[in-house]
């Protein structure tokens, strides 16, 4: 993963920190953590991450003073608050102290996310994807945005490439269609558990041999769907 950004993430709720690394893993990014100001001042000097995620309220301090630390040493990277806090005088400190974006706990996985990718891209870091990868009888390329087999390319959704990339991200793992929905829909209020359904049964026509009896993309009864590792 040479091409993969690096995340600080200053965190001293072991469960919180512990969740953060998981699922940023997951995504593909490269890694560093520090459970107080100290440790956090260190990797964010010397780690040379593209990002931090730092909590405002820390064992031995507050984040907004770090921040500001940081951007008086002429740190320039994207700085993501994570507080608990959510009034918008917090929030103002937070701002004026150098932090590039806030977010409140609790918070979506693709909430963070998104606030991560967009602080990536303003300052010119870009997000990790992987590159072409076998998905059963097809080929994927999420930086191209295509779909092929055979060598010939298919016709793909936006959609259903985005829900294709969460499972190549999570593959092996049974995935639940709530969890699909609040991952890859963002919880739209149109958009129900058969919409999950019928995009599976899209996909399993382009990367199945027989989609009426999947190998690849399975349907695990009672949990969810599955992309077995190949």
């Amino acid at each position: 993963m040479k091409d993969a950004a690096t995340i600080l993430v200053v965190e001293d709720d072991p469960a919180m920190l512990a969740g953060l690394l998981d699922n940023l893993e997951i995504e593909g990014y490269r890694l560093l953590s520090a459970v107080n100001l100290r440790r956090g001042r260190e990797q964010a000097l010397q780690g040379k991450p593209d990002l931090i995620l730092l909590d405002v309220m820390l064992s031995d301090g507050d984040g907004v003073s770090l921040c500001r630390d940081l951007r008086s040493r002429g740190l320039r990277q994207p700085i993501i608050m994570l507080t608990a806090r959510g009034e918008e005088m917090d929030k103002v400190l937070a701002l004026e102290g150098g932090a590039d974006d806030y977010i409140v706990k609790p918070f979506g996985l693709r909430e963070l996310l998104a606030r991560i990718h967009a602080q990536l891209r303003r300052h010119g870091r870009a997000t990790y994807m992987p590159g072409p990868m076998a998905v059963g009888m097809a080929v994927v390329d999420f930086t191209r945005h295509q779909l092929s087999r055979d060598g010939d390319l298919l016709e793909v959704s936006a959609k259903e490439l985005e829900l294709l990339r969460y499972l190549s991200l999570h593959r092996g793992e049974v995935v639940s269609r709530e969890r699909l929905l609040t991952e890859v829909w963002g919880h739209q209020r149109e958009v129900a558990t058969r919409t999950v359904d019928n995009f599976i049964v899209r996909l399993r026509k382009k990367i199945e041999a027989d989609p009426a009896d999947p190998r690849f993309l399975i349907t695990v009864h009672g949990s969810g769907y599955k992309l077995v590792e190949q």
